[in-house]
């Protein structure tokens, strides 16, 4: 049967899919992604697009609902609304036994490895965690970017759409993000003339807020860069921010957060990587310490180091006699982790594209490494690094928010003589598909030792 665009068919899931889809398999037609459902449902899908070998579907009226099934908390978490949640119409364990099963699913088919994950709920995301000012998986997002439509109301796209939907509140987004009103077409929210996009940004622990906008054209330049005539005044933000490129002026307030984890602040730059969730950064500390067992004198390398919170972890653990070792491509996170990092002599910190830096040379041997890639993973050079004896790597925790492109390094990884001793999941982005993985290797050598 060949399906058409806006044809409604009746199909039941078999399974979830990466990237918030659950997949049927109908007798008669190609396989379907539907989006909107749970495992097991029997839904009416509306098809919303069509290739050679899949179709693609929206939820529009669940038949036969999973147990699973809950109310979403948010209005505009339905077909045709906001995309940026994947989950809401499950319970919070459910959508951590469907992101569990995303990752078997992915280690099975890139790896060819068969093991059991759980993920792990962060702290304030369970229902004991019930002084918190939200309910358990909301409330969390620490960083927000709104589109602009032409008329100046931000809001949330569509799921894989250019629409900007008028969302007038976000309900994963952080309350401190929340009050800043950035959305809402009506009274209480801003406009945005001459933008075509606003992030929001909260450090929680030490209560710092900067929103950064985007303009576009020369009008919008100009819109943003005009303090004095009050453009910027209603923006109750500690720091104000244009976007040119990858470059940020502040416009009003310091270019900076000051964020708060592993027991210290970090100077973290308004457009530098940190973990979105509140928890996120000391959970992952905690991980990759333990994944890594770090001891006195033992030389260490962060790749793709950012402000350099794993580096600043590993420094006092190695002590004096040992060395770490921080490689880093965006020059403002360099900055950052220099100075985070500035107590410590025996830290440095290397800027560069992390696989020029690995091919060139000139590294000490480091018997541990830890890396947190962006989504596409690591970069060829850093397997190859890895898998070269004389580097002298024994132990290796790889931080990653995409199971697709971890399980494709491992992989990779394990045909150059590691195995894979430890992995933990966690739920670092509720209502999303997405989840943050820690994963552990040990070298083949170092395991015969």
């Amino acid at each position: 049967m060949a399906y058409q665009t806006g044809q409604v068919i009746e199909v039941t899931t078999v399974d979830v899919a990466h990237g918030g889809w659950c997949v049927a398999r109908p007798d008669d037609g190609p396989v379907v992604f539907v989006r909107h459902a749970l495992p097991g449902e029997t839904v009416l899908a509306r098809v919303t697009e069509i290739t050679s070998r899949l179709a693609r579907a929206d939820a529009v009226e669940i038949l036969k609902p999973s147990p699973d099934r809950v109310q979403a908390p948010c209005p505009y978490a339905h077909p045709g609304g906001c995309g940026g949640c994947d989950w809401q119409h499950a319970a919070l364990p459910a959508q951590r036994l469907l992101k569990a099963a995303v990752i078997r699913q992915q280690l099975r088919r890139m790896a060819g490895i068969d093991r059991e994950v759980t993920v792990e709920p962060l702290p304030g995301d369970t229902d004991a965690d019930a002084d918190t000012d939200t309910a358990p998986g909301l409330g969390w997002r620490t960083r927000v970017q709104f589109a602009v439509r032409p008329d100046g109301v931000a809001g949330l796209r569509a799921h894989r759409s250019h629409t900007v939907i008028d969302v007038q509140q976000c309900l994963i987004a952080h309350p401190a993000i929340t009050d800043l009103a950035i959305t809402g077409a009506g009274s209480t929210g801003l406009r945005w003339p001459g933008a075509i996009s606003v992030e929001a940004l909260v450090a929680p622990g030490t209560k710092e807020r900067a929103v950064v906008i985007t303009p576009g054209g020369k009008r919008g330049r100009a819109a943003v860069t005009q303090d004095r005539s009050g453009s910027v005044d209603g923006i109750a933000a500690d720091a104000v921010l244009r976007r040119s490129g990858r470059n940020l002026t502040p416009v009003r307030g310091r270019s900076y957060l000051s964020q708060r984890a592993a027991g210290r602040d970090w100077r973290v730059s308004a457009g530098v990587f940190w973990q979105v969730h509140p928890a996120a950064a000391d959970v992952l500390t905690s991980a990759v310490m333990t994944g890594l067992e770090p001891g006195a004198g033992d030389v260490a390398l962060d790749l793709y180091c950012g402000a350099g919170l794993f580096a600043g972890s590993l420094a006092p653990a190695v002590g004096p006699g040992g060395a770490v070792i921080g490689v880093e491509g965006d020059s403002a996170a360099v900055r950052d982790a220099r100075h985070n990092l500035r107590d410590w002599p025996w830290v440095r910190v290397h800027k560069g594209d992390v696989g020029a830096v690995l091919s060139r040379g000139g590294l000490p041997p480091a018997r541990l490494v830890v890396a947190d890639p962006p989504r596409a993973g690591l970069a060829r050079e850093v397997v190859d690094y890895l898998g070269t004896a004389r580097n002298g790597a024994a132990r290796f925790t790889y931080v990653s928010c995409d199971p697709a492109t971890l399980a494709r390094d491992i992989g990779l990884l394990t045909e150059r003589g590691w195995n894979l001793v430890d992995l933990r999941g966690f739920d670092a982005f509720p209502m999303t598909h997405h989840v943050e993985c820690v994963a552990t290797l040990v070298s083949t050598a170092a395991q015969a030792e």
